[in-house]
């Protein structure tokens, strides 16, 4: 417990410290992305060619698209992915590596706008470099001062402030988000809306009048727990299980009874339109398990929260 809030400690105090390391070259880097034609590439050797994976996750999920060049690769064929317009971002806590060495002045050679995010200001990659972002820390959190620890954690932080600056710039919300992410819960979130959950074969409906055998059917048949009573094409109410429950408890004749007899008037609606995420929302607020989707006054079906709980969403 002692060694791992030592190493807890040691890491958010180095990160601390980077905001104190920002200065104009920072402002420069985003401004040198953003104002890009072509892709930032992000390119790195150990440890911090694994980061410089993590920053091209989240680069490319946040509107900067970027691609991962392994510094060693990069000498033995690789460069060839490099285009004119590309930005790049060499990641190396000594900057003097004898792949970083290599590869600097190919990168040069070619004339890209070089970005180095290095923890020694005076190495090789820094003095080659057009930007120079210092991430330097005064130790690794290892008991030996070797392990990458401190060191990587700073890089990791510093692409995360050049990844959420870039959104700031391009004005990414939510709905971008979602786009790039589709897949899994979060993307349904962002995505799913009701209408995509719709099922026309099951849309429970019966007028006024209908008898209630008929209502037991309709709620029966259709799968969802309940049906929609609707009038002149406008649903004026609703009959869920639980009503014809307590109908059965409460009436011992029930053979005249019909839909308008038991419903609840004015139900609560959502249109096909909202995010499901807000109409579960809603259901939870109201502590209901359905809502009658309606479009215009026209009744278009029933959203349960079984269903979206099955697509998993919550």
């Amino acid at each position: 417990m002692a060694s791992a809030k030592k190493t807890i400690l040691s890491e958010s105090l180095s990160i601390s410290k980077l905001a104190d390391l920002l200065d104009a070259n920072f402002v420069a880097a985003v401004e040198k992305i953003y104002q890009s034609k072509g892709r930032l590439v992000v390119t790195g050797i150990g440890k911090s060619a694994i980061i410089a994976q993590k920053m091209v996750a989240s680069f490319n999920s946040t509107g900067t698209p970027s691609l991962f060049l392994h510094a060693a690769e990069a000498i033995h064929g690789d460069l060839g992915m490099l285009q004119k317009d590309d930005v790049v971002i060499c990641i190396s806590k000594s900057g003097n590596s004898p792949e970083i060495k290599v590869l600097v002045p190919l990168l040069k050679r070619f004339d890209n706008i070089l970005i180095a995010i290095t923890g020694n200001m005076s190495s090789f990659l820094a003095q080659g470099s057009d930007i120079v972002l210092n991430t330097t820390v005064d130790s690794e959190s290892c008991p030996n001062n070797l392990a990458p620890t401190n060191s990587t954690t700073a890089q990791l932080v510093m692409g995360d402030a050049l990844a959420v600056c870039l959104m700031e710039m391009r004005d990414f919300k939510a709905e971008d988000f979602a786009v790039y992410h589709p897949g899994g819960a979060l993307g349904k979130k962002l995505l799913l809306r009701v209408k995509d959950m719709l099922e026309n074969s099951l849309k429970p409906i019966v007028a006024p009048d209908a008898p209630i055998k008929k209502v037991i059917f309709e709620i029966s048949e259709k799968r969802l727990g309940v049906t929609a009573v609707v009038e002149n094409n406008k649903v004026i109410g609703i009959i869920t299980d639980g009503d014809i429950r307590r109908m059965l408890n409460e009436r011992d004749s029930f053979a005249e009874v019909t839909a308008q007899d038991i419903m609840t008037k004015n139900p609560k609606t959502t249109t096909s339109e909202a995010m499901v995420i807000d109409a579960f929302h809603m259901m939870e607020n109201f502590k209901i398990t359905q809502l009658i989707v309606v479009d215009d006054s026209e009744f278009k079906g029933v959203l349960h929260l079984h269903d979206i709980l099955k697509e998993g969403i919550i």
